[in-house]
């Protein structure tokens, strides 16, 4: 897709729905086939296709259909190489090491 970062949401979906369109016709299914094989509406598809947006579902859907998965790896959340739990021990660590105690005044 040529679709810059920057871009607008109505141009990533208008440049999604033409890369769907131009891999369907490619692949020479009619709309009609690739609904039917992505288990979605051919009007959800047609939609799609004309940049009108979907739900994320009916995406993953026409994706694994036209067997173009990944198209999907960027919607992935990134690895982690550590434990929310051990997130919450270091701030909590670190929030003690910050406090400081005020001596109250006339004692």
């Amino acid at each position: 897709m040529e679709i810059q970062p920057s871009s607008t949401v109505n141009e990533w979906e208008a440049s999604f729905g033409r890369a769907v369109r131009r891999l369907r016709l490619a692949r020479r299914l009619t709309q009609a086939e690739l609904a039917e094989r992505a288990n979605i509406s051919l009007s959800t598809l047609k939609n799609l296709e004309r940049g009108g947006g979907s739900s994320l579902a009916s995406v993953v859907r026409v994706a694994r259909a036209l067997g173009r998965a990944e198209w999907l790896d960027s919607f992935a959340p990134a690895e982690t190489d550590f434990s929310p739990m051990e997130m919450l021990r270091a701030r909590g660590e670190a929030g003690r090491t910050r406090r400081v105690r005020r001596a109250r005044a006339g004692s």
